[in-house]
C-alpha cells in the first residue's frame, strides 16, 4: 500500500474508534480481518499512525481547528512522521485510496505552531479534566511531562538472571541494536522504529523461548527491585496478574524462599503458569484466584507484600494512548476504592518488621501519595522508608534525584524525568 492509502486506512479506523467508543487494538484487528490484502508491513504502519494520532490528539486538534480523524492523520504526518506540509498536501490529492484535497485552512493548520498561551493540557496532550492532577504532580512542568508521555516508548526487557545475565541477552539481540538501560542493572532496551517502522517482535526470538528475558519496562523493573526482596524470604505478590513482577521477584530471591502469587481474577492470572515454566522459576506457589481464605491463612507471615495496585494506567499512555481519552472521573474513583481495599488486605499479611511495597503505573496523586497518606492514617503501625535509601541498597549508582514530583519519601518515575513509563513506588515497614 502507498502512504496515501495507509493514511486513508488510518482515517477509517479512527472514525470507527470514535463512533463505537472502543479500544484501538480491537478496531485495528477488525480492519485487518476485513482487508486481508494488507501485508504485515502495511498493518504495522497503519497501527503506528493510528496510535500516533491518539498520542497527540489534543495538540493536533488545536492546531487544525478540529478533531476529525482526517485532520489528526494529516497533522500527525507532519509532527510525528517528518513530512512537510507541502508533501502532505501533495499526498492528499483526492485520487483513489487517497485523502481528499486540503483546504487553505487545513494547509495553514499543518504549518501552525501552538501559541504559548495554549493550555497545558493541550500542549501536554492529556484530558482537560486531569489538569488539576497533573498540576499537583508536576507544577509548571505539567505540559512538558504530558508531552513526554505522548511519545512512542522503547521496548524494554528484563534479563532473567535465573538463566542469563544482561550481557548474554545483549549479545543475543545485538542485531536489534539492543543496549543497556540506564537504571536497572538487568534491563535491556531496543528503541522504537520511527514512522512506519515496526518494533522487533522480541518474543519470537530464540532467547525469549529459552527464558533468558521477559518484556518489562525499566520503571517496572526498578519498582520491583526497590521492594528489597531477598533470598529465603516469604513474599507475596498480591496483584500478580500475568506474573511480570512475580518473575522479577523470583529472580531477586534466587529461586529460594517461598513466593506466593495471588490475583482476584483467574483470567488475568492464567498466563502466569507458562511464564513460570519458561523462566525456570521453582519457588512460586500460585494461590487459587479469588480465594481469600487461602490469603487469610498467611496473615502476619510475610517478609514482603508487593502490591502492583489496580490503577488508571496513566503512566503507560505511551503504550496505550487510546486509554487516556477513554478515562473518566468515575473510572478513577473506582480504581481508588479498589486500591484502598487491596492495601488493607495486604497490610494484614505483613509480619512485624516486614515490608509493604505499593506500586502503581500511574502519575496521578489521587492514586499515589494520597493513597499512601490515607493508608498511614488507617495503619499507624507502618512507616515510610525514603526511596533514596532503598535505591542505594538495591541499585548501582547514585539515585537519579529528584523524584518527578519532588518527593524524598516516595518515588515517581516518568518518561521525562527517568526515561521510563510512569511508575509510583512507596515502601512501608511494619513497626515491631
Amino acid at each position: 500500500m502507498i502512504l496515501a492509502a495507509r493514511a486513508s486506512a488510518a482515517i477509517e479506523i479512527l472514525d470507527d474508534i470514535e463512533a463505537r467508543k472502543r479500544p484501538a487494538g480491537e478496531a485495528l484487528k477488525d480492519w485487518g480481518v476485513a482487508h486481508r490484502f494488507a501485508g504485515s508491513g502495511d498493518r504495522a504502519a497503519i497501527g503506528n499512525l493510528v496510535f500516533d494520532c491518539l498520542r497527540t490528539r489534543a495538540s493536533a486538534a488545536c492546531a487544525m481547528g478540529q478533531a476529525t480523524p482526517r485532520a489528526l492523520v494529516l497533522r500527525t504526518l507532519v509532527t510525528g512522521w517528518g513530512m512537510t506540509p507541502d508533501q502532505v498536501a501533495a499526498l492528499a490529492d483526492g485520487s483513489r485510496h487517497a485523502p481528499e484535497p486540503l483546504s487553505e485552512a487545513k494547509l495553514a493548520g499543518l504549518k501552525a505552531e501552538l501559541a504559548p498561551e495554549v493550555p497545558a493540557y493541550v500542549r501536554g496532550d492529556y484530558p482537560e479534566w486531569l489538569g488539576p492532577e497533573f498540576e499537583r504532580a508536576f507544577g509548571d512542568r505539567a505540559a512538558e511531562e504530558g508531552a513526554a508521555m505522548a511519545r512512542r516508548a522503547p521496548v524494554d526487557l528484563r534479563a532473567n538472571t535465573l538463566k542469563a545475565d544482561r550481557d548474554k541477552v545483549l549479545k543475543a539481540l545485538r542485531r536489534l541494536e539492543a543496549e543497556p538501560t540506564p537504571h536497572s542493572p538487568v534491563g535491556v532496551r531496543i528503541q522504537h522504529a520511527p514512522g512506519p517502522g515496526r518494533s522487533p517482535h522480541v518474543e519470537a526470538e530464540p532467547g525469549h523461548g529459552k527464558g533468558w528475558y521477559e518484556v518489562q519496562d525499566e520503571g517496572s523493573q526498578v519498582a520491583t527491585l526497590l521492594s528489597g526482596a531477598k533470598p529465603r524470604q516469604q513474599v507475596m505478590d498480591l496483584c500478580a496478574g500475568a506474573g511480570g513482577k512475580t518473575l522479577a521477584l523470583a529472580a531477586a530471591m534466587e529461586n529460594t524462599g517461598q513466593l506466593y502469587a495471588y490475583d482476584s481474577d483467574r483470567m488475568r492470572l492464567r498466563p502466569i503458569f507458562e511464564r513460570l515454566k519458561r523462566a525456570g522459576v521453582r519457588n512460586v506457589q500460585v494461590l487459587p484466584a479469588g480465594d481469600r481464605d487461602a490469603l487469610a491463612k498467611l496473615d502476619g507471615r510475610m517478609d514482603l507484600v508487593l502490591i502492583d495496585a489496580p490503577c488508571t494506567g496513566s503512566g503507560v499512555w505511551r503504550r496505550r494512548p487510546d486509554a487516556k481519552w477513554r478515562l473518566s472521573p468515575q473510572m478513577l474513583e473506582a480504581r481508588v476504592e479498589e486500591q484502598r481495599a487491596v492495601l488493607d488486605e495486604g497490610a494484614a499479611l505483613v509480619k512485624p518488621g516486614g515490608r509493604l511495597s505499593f506500586i502503581t503505573c500511574s502519575v496521578l496523586p489521587t492514586e499515589n501519595r494520597d493513597q499512601v497518606d490515607a493508608f498511614l492514617a488507617r495503619h499507624p503501625e507502618f512507616k515510610l522508608i525514603p526511596w533514596p535509601e532503598l535505591w542505594e541498597k538495591a541499585l548501582p549508582g547514585s539515585p537519579p534525584l529528584p523524584s518527578a514530583d519532588g518527593s524524598t519519601e516516595t518515588l515517581l518515575m516518568t518518561p521525562l524525568s527517568h526515561g521510563t513509563d510512569g511508575f509510583f513506588v512507596a515502601v512501608l515497614e511494619r513497626q515491631g
